[in-house]
């Protein structure tokens, strides 16, 4: 089999916060092309989230700096425009649901026919289909146990922001 030289994909994102199904998604990718920018992406036009754009950027860093082939960055605007910037073959997207395909491709399609830039999906492990940002801020609110979704500096950065355990066995869901 003839080698190829690596591909970059970009999977873009608002990783609010970074969870263990993103680092599935960015393993697969990493495995299957050789290059991937994570984009942390933000619109200067809406609220910047529970965590800040330029610590999801730090997160997501830390979370994923033992992935050969790896970068993270922050992007404006939209996936195609990062795209484009980042030097990308493809879009990358992870998958849990039906219901996550039904939105993604509309928004595959759409981006195709505006910048011809594909998108390719990475369906996340099983035992992690579950596993989603807004549900994970909510339960690290109210101090429940977060540890089994998210790598360990997210379970320390949400912690701090509210001030209560977020893994272990204190707080059980």
């Amino acid at each position: 089999m003839a080698t190829s030289s690596p591909l970059t994909v970009l999977y873009p994102g608002s990783f609010d916060p970074f969870h263990n199904g993103h680092l599935d998604v960015v393993t697969q990718a990493a495995e299957l092309f050789g290059n991937v920018v994570v984009a942390v992406m933000h619109n200067p036009d809406k609220p910047g989230g529970l965590i800040a754009l330029a610590d999801r950027v730090d997160l997501a860093r830390r979370c994923t700096e033992h992935v050969s082939g790896v970068r993270v960055e922050a992007f404006p605007g939209l996936a195609v425009q990062a795209a484009s910037v980042a030097g990308a073959d493809f879009i990358v997207k992870g998958l849990r649901t039906p219901a996550d395909f039904d939105v993604e491709q509309q928004m595959a399609h759409t981006n195709h026919s505006v910048t011809g830039v594909r998108t390719v999906y990475l369906p996340c492990r099983s035992d992690q289909a579950f596993i989603s940002s807004r549900f994970i801020r909510e339960i690290a609110q109210y101090g429940g146990r977060i540890d089994h979704m998210v790598p360990a500096p997210v379970v320390a950065t949400l912690a701090g922001i509210f001030g209560k355990p977020s893994g272990g066995s204190e707080g059980s869901s």
